[in-house]
């Protein structure tokens, strides 16, 4: 069970601890209105009202005994950026925090942060490329060069089976599941490729086209 500090209860800091709460973290929630830390308290293990840029304040909440520290401060990246140098200074484990641009990202990696979350370019690249494509259904980026994509099954594969299409050969992707109708399962060498399902695969941009392509 990881311990876990997050610093903003807004609507992406509240999102966080929903979905860490349901994954059985202890959550400690941090934001200077009393109204939004009343209204997470249902969901968090313990809340306080205060001001992150205080290291008075800071410096009573144990910060090196939290798995990871995560700031989703919005609206002010004055106070982002101290939060997140301040919990370095405490000796905080792991920082993320959120950039809202390219600027804070690096301002954030430079003073802190050992990762950062861009939520508006993230999402935005990942809408672009499901509607810039009619095969590409879904897309969640791993690296810069490889992601994972969900994929209608081309017209060429119809009928095939896993091992007779030998995608990893012919255009270097792997078939990670296949979704049918009744849910996604974990394809075997002779699971048989349908037209009206979809796959996901990982690989790169340029692959997945050839693909798609047949």
């Amino acid at each position: 069970m990881k311990s876990v500090l997050i610093i903003g209860a807004g609507q992406f800091g509240c999102h966080i601890a929903k979905r860490m709460r349901e994954m059985r973290c202890e959550i400690m929630m941090i934001d200077t209105s009393e109204e939004r830390i009343n209204s997470i308290l249902p969901y968090v293990t313990d809340a306080q009202i205060g001001d992150s840029t205080n290291a008075d304040f800071m410096g009573t909440l144990g910060i090196p005994d939290f798995d990871v520290c995560i700031v989703t401060i919005s609206g002010n990246f004055q106070n982002s950026l101290e939060t997140t140098a301040l919990l370095k200074e405490l000796g905080a484990r792991k920082v993320i925090s959120r950039a809202q641009n390219d600027v804070q990202e690096k301002f954030l990696l430079r003073n802190g942060a050992d990762e950062t979350v861009y939520p508006e370019k993230q999402t935005a690249v990942r809408l672009a490329t499901r509607a810039a494509s009619d095969d590409i259904l879904d897309y969640f980026q791993m690296d810069e060069a490889m992601a994972i994509y969900e994929i209608s099954v081309p017209r060429a594969w119809d009928g095939e089976t896993v091992a007779h299409l030998d995608i990893r050969r012919k255009y270097h992707l792997n078939i990670i599941a296949v979704r049918e109708e009744n849910g996604l399962s974990i394809p075997m060498a002779d699971t048989v490729m349908h037209a009206d399902d979809s796959v996901l695969v990982i690989g790169s941009l340029k692959d997945i086209e050839k693909a798609c392509r047949g």
